[in-house]
């Protein structure tokens, strides 16, 4: 569980990725999430972008990502939404708090 101040930290370094990865009319699909998954996996953070297109909200659809995944959120602003979650992998830059 994150607290507010490590949330703030992750919300500070989001605002400077780009979503790597999009949700389209299809919604989270199995695809989506292994994808996300992978990502979580490497660099421990995702930004992911909703499409106009998409059935829910990108609230929605980070909580669905981050109770599937088991992962942090850590926010949501317009079409885009941010998830976390620890890495185990060696050899990458964890983000420190």
């Amino acid at each position: 569980m994150l607290n507010s101040n490590q949330r703030a930290k992750l919300r500070s370094y989001a605002s400077t990725i780009d979503a790597t990865t999009i949700i389209g009319k299809d919604g989270l699909t199995d695809n989506v999430l292994e994808q996300i998954d992978k990502q979580l996996f490497s660099h421990e953070m995702v930004k992911v972008s909703v499409l106009e297109g998409a059935e829910e909200s990108a609230k929605d659809y980070l909580k669905q990502t981050a109770e599937k995944l088991k992962a942090e959120e850590v926010c949501s602003i317009g079409r885009k939404y941010v998830v976390y979650r620890m890495s185990n992998k060696k050899g990458i830059k964890h983000i420190e708090f």
